[in-house]
């Protein structure tokens, strides 16, 4: 299989969040195919370690490492200025977020801080980074990181499923608007981890922590970017060793007809709905 035209030997690889989980599998990941690497991050102790890693592996990939913090307008202006001195910049991948959100009624500054750090830093990237995209003549793609609660909305965690809803959205309207100006050559991508081995699931955990069974690694994800871009896929799913993708079709399924059947919102959690729901999914539930 062919890489996505963006992914390319010499060109730049733009990546938040990008010191451990699944930024810093994505960097590795490109970088293995000859990009050179910016990576991004607030956290200076994983910033150095993930690229005195990157540069021992890879010794011959040119990085830029940039301290930052998503939620600072002038940190992310720095990080594009950087980026296009660095080089033609044909990737960019918004990867940086945080899970722990908050309820439906719960203070405003939990929510601010959530959707400052999982949204509008991917929509103050987008516009920074697209227009240098279109005056640059190569390929470029710009992949976003949602989640399958952006889809299900389960509940629990209010905050962080309207983000990841937000990002899905953003990113569809942003594939459609592309694909109208440009055709094929600037792309756009939704990413969507199921259960993942990463600090973001896991917190403190060091590289002696033993991944249990159910995760898939960062490195699987990674590899199904890579492997879903070079196809041309929007939506790449990523499956883990609990949900496989017939289950997670009927999961997406059953939320999608909650509205076209008139059912209570989130029925899938609705205790009236329990058995429906268990007869819906029982034939793929186990395979």
């Amino acid at each position: 299989m062919n890489n996505h035209p963006a992914i390319r030997k010499g060109a730049v690889a733009v990546i938040t969040g990008a010191a451990v989980g699944i930024g810093y599998a994505i960097a590795r990941r490109v970088a293995s195919e000859g990009m050179n690497v910016v990576l991004f991050d607030r956290d200076p102790t994983a910033l150095d370690g993930a690229t005195k890693a990157l540069l021992n592996e890879f010794p011959e990939v040119k990085l830029l490492v940039i301290k930052g913090d998503v939620t600072s307008e002038s940190d992310l202006h720095q990080l594009y200025e950087k980026s296009c001195e660095f080089g033609e910049v044909s990737l960019l991948v918004n990867n940086a977020a945080i899970i722990k959100g908050a309820g439906p009624w719960d203070g405003v500054s939990k929510w601010r801080t959530l959707m400052d750090i999982n949204f509008w830093s991917v929509l103050t990237l987008q516009q920074l980074f697209v227009e240098t995209m279109f005056s640059q003549k190569g390929p470029a793609a710009i992949v976003n990181l949602g989640s399958k609660e952006g889809i299900t909305t389960r509940p629990g965690n209010a905050a962080y499923s309207v983000s990841k809803a937000a990002v899905k959205v953003l990113t569809e309207q942003l594939a459609h608007e592309l694909r109208e100006k440009v055709g094929d050559r600037i792309s756009a991508h939704l990413l969507i981890p199921g259960y993942t081995f990463t600090p973001m699931n896991f917190p403190g955990m060091t590289n002696d922590t033993q991944k249990p069974d159910s995760p898939w690694t960062a490195d699987q994800v990674a590899d199904r970017l890579i492997g879903g871009m070079g196809q041309g896929d929007f939506y790449i799913f990523c499956e883990d060793n609990e949900s496989n993708w017939a289950l997670d079709q009927r999961r997406m399924q059953w939320s999608a007809d909650d509205m076209i059947q008139n059912r209570p919102a989130l029925s899938r959690w609705h205790k009236e709905y329990a058995e429906q729901f268990a007869d819906f999914i029982a034939d793929v539930a186990d395979k």
